[in-house]
């Protein structure tokens, strides 16, 4: 597709059901059972060609979105660490406290 970069090719695809694909195929199915009901047709009988037509087009949009989804992370998750790489100074470990060290001594008031 034309949305989804040649560098995206390298990742690993998206699961056949992923909750995107699942959303967006019970949306395309309740969109053809809500047309069928303003126009006054037994939603779940009639047009079932219409519903299954329209929840894979959901489905495969959700798909697509996943592949986009999980690559625009991935190249935001590389440009996080290269920055971390060439500015260790930023990302110094600190230094750690114990949780008697953080707190207050207690002294019950009576």
């Amino acid at each position: 597709m034309g949305f989804i970069p040649d560098e995206a090719k390298s990742l690993r695809p998206p699961g056949i059901l992923n909750r995107t694909s699942v959303w967006l195929g019970g949306i395309g199915w309740c969109t053809a059972m809500l047309h069928n009901a303003i126009n006054l047709r037994p939603p779940l009988k009639s047009g079932v060609h219409r519903q299954v037509l329209l929840a894979t087009i959901g489905w495969f949009i959700g798909y697509h979105v996943t592949k986009l989804e999980n690559y625009k992370y991935a190249k935001h998750d590389r440009d996080m660490i290269k920055y971390m790489r060439f500015h260790p100074e930023a990302f110094a470990p600190k230094e750690l406290k114990t949780f008697a060290e953080i707190n207050e001594p207690f002294h019950p008031i009576r």
